[in-house]
Formats: C-alpha cells, sequence, structure tokens
C-alpha cells in the first residue's frame, strides 16, 4: 500500500508541476468547443454547449490517461522502475500506484474543465449529479490508464509510443461521437464507431452530466446517448457496463504484462523501431 500511496503523489506532484501543460490542458478542450459546438445545434438537443463540453471532458480524461502512460515508459528507459523494483515493492503495487496515479491526474483535469464549464453552459438540477460524474471520469479514467500502461509495457521507447499513442487517441477520439455526432459519419466509418469503446464512455458520460437518466430511450436515441446498431439498443447503461468489462481486460492485461516485462533490458538508448511489440 504504501507503494501505490508514494507513486500516487509522484505522479500528483509532477502533474502540479507541470504548470504549461495544466495552462495548455484547459485551453484547448474549449477550442473544441468553439469549432464544433455548433454541429450540435438541432431539436433534440436541449443544452449543445453543455452537450459538447460534456463529450470534450471525457475525451480529455481518455487522452489524459494515455498521456500519462508516456511516463511510465520514461521511467522505464530512465531506470527509475529498475531502481523502484529493486526495493521489497512488490510488481502489481507499482502497477497499480501506476494506473492510480494517471486516473487521478486525469480526472482532475476533467474537474477543472467541468469547473470552467459550470460558467459557460453546464447546468445541474440534482445535487447527486457531481458525485455521479466523478465517480464516472475516475472509472472511466482507470480503465484507460490500464490500458496505457499496457501499451507501455509493450512499446518501450518514448519516441515511438508518442506513434502509437496518436495513432491510437485520433481515431478513438473522433470517431466516439464527441465532436462530431455518429449520425454525421459516413456508414462504414459509423460501423467503426460502434467497436469504438470511447463511444460508449462518451454516450455514458453525457447522460450523466445532461440529467438524462430518466429519459424515454427513444429521446437518448435522438440525443444519441443510447445507440442503435441494427435494431438493438446499447442503453446508456448498457455502454458502462461495456467500458467496465473492457477494463477488467486491460487491468488484467496490463498488470500481467507489467510484472513480466524484464527491465534490466531497458535501456535511455533503445531508440530503434525494434522496441516496438518487443
Amino acid at each position: 500500500m504504501n507503494t501505490i500511496i508514494a507513486l500516487w503523489i509522484r505522479g500528483l506532484k509532477a502533474f502540479i508541476r507541470n504548470k504549461t501543460g495544466l495552462i495548455f490542458s484547459l485551453i484547448f478542450p474549449f477550442f473544441f468547443v468553439y469549432v464544433f459546438g455548433a454541429i450540435f445545434k438541432n431539436d433534440f438537443i436541449e443544452n449543445p454547449i453543455a452537450y459538447m463540453l460534456s463529450g470534450v471532458i471525457i475525451t480529455t480524461v481518455f487522452e489524459s490517461s494515455l498521456n500519462l502512460a508516456s511516463s511510465t515508459v520514461d521511467d522505464m528507459v530512465s531506470g527509475f522502475m529498475k531502481e523502484v523494483l529493486v526495493s521489497p515493492a512488490k510488481r502489481i503495487a507499482v502497477a497499480m500506484g501506476q494506473i492510480l496515479s494517471a486516473a487521478t491526474v486525469s480526472t482532475v483535469e476533467g474537474i477543472l474543465i467541468l469547473v470552467v464549464g459550470l460558467f459557460i453552459g453546464i447546468r445541474f438540477t440534482d445535487w447527486t449529479t457531481p458525485l455521479y460524474i466523478l465517480i464516472s471520469m475516475m472509472s472511466i479514467g482507470i480503465v484507460f490508464s490500464g490500458v496505457g500502461l499496457f501499451m507501455a509495457t509493450k512499446v518501450r521507447n518514448g519516441q515511438t509510443f508518442q506513434i502509437v499513442k496518436t495513432a491510437v487517441t485520433m481515431p478513438l477520439t473522433f470517431l466516439s461521437g464527441a465532436y462530431i455526432p455518429l449520425s454525421m459519419l459516413p456508414g462504414t466509418l459509423r460501423y467503426v464507431a460502434y467497436i469504438n469503446p470511447m463511444t460508449y464512455a462518451t454516450a455514458f458520460f453525457r447522460m450523466v452530466v445532461l440529467e438524462k437518466t430518466n429519459q424515454p430511450t427513444a429521446n437518448l436515441i435522438k440525443e444519441e446517448l443510447a445507440i442503435k446498431i441494427n435494431g438493438f439498443i446499447v442503453t446508456p447503461i448498457m455502454s458502462f457496463g461495456i467500458i467496465l468489462a473492457i477494463g477488467a481486460v486491460f487491468l488484467l492485461l496490463s498488470t500481467i504484462s507489467f510484472v513480466r516485462t524484464d527491465f534490466s533490458r531497458l535501456n535511455r538508448s533503445a531508440t530503434d523501431a525494434s522496441a516496438l511489440w518487443g
């Protein structure tokens, strides 16, 4: 437990010290709100700003969770991880510390954007909504932190990891319905979106932020909070179940991969593409 707490605090301190990154993480999401906000103005969506911003918040949590995995790669090649594992600390505790740290930082970023959003369009009528939002962000942050740690243990090079991360985050983000409605996507891309875990994370999180838990299914479909796939309807609760299932799989995979990684073979000079999935 001490190892988990120590790594968790270390990640939070690194986040607080990176003031430039913090500022840009707050400014950049509102650029997307400005650019894409008009797309969501229709008769079915009551508050386009809140609708768009909720998608931006959860994609920020997603991207931040994966971004923080790059620090794990840096720890690997710098020798820090090897030094940690020389201590009595168990590898599974180190893995949990990395995941919890990334999930917490990504959740804090989401909360900061949400706080700003309260001044430009997001409104809550139920005092429990912020609590559900916090739980949702933390849960989704843990899921994708597990994905990030799994990627970090397979792509053991900083430069290669950035390439792989971009190749993963770009399509998952833009095909999730967060920036562009699924109904506006071409048929082929729409089916790609149906197998995109971020599609379900976005739908569920929007339902929570917009307080649509008691809405009829027909209304949820119109607002793309429920996803209709060839007649089968994936409700927001089912979407959350899908995310949790994916999270369970990747938490298991990332932990196993981290435990089996031979950190003694990693060094700062490993820059070639052969490090990919090696």
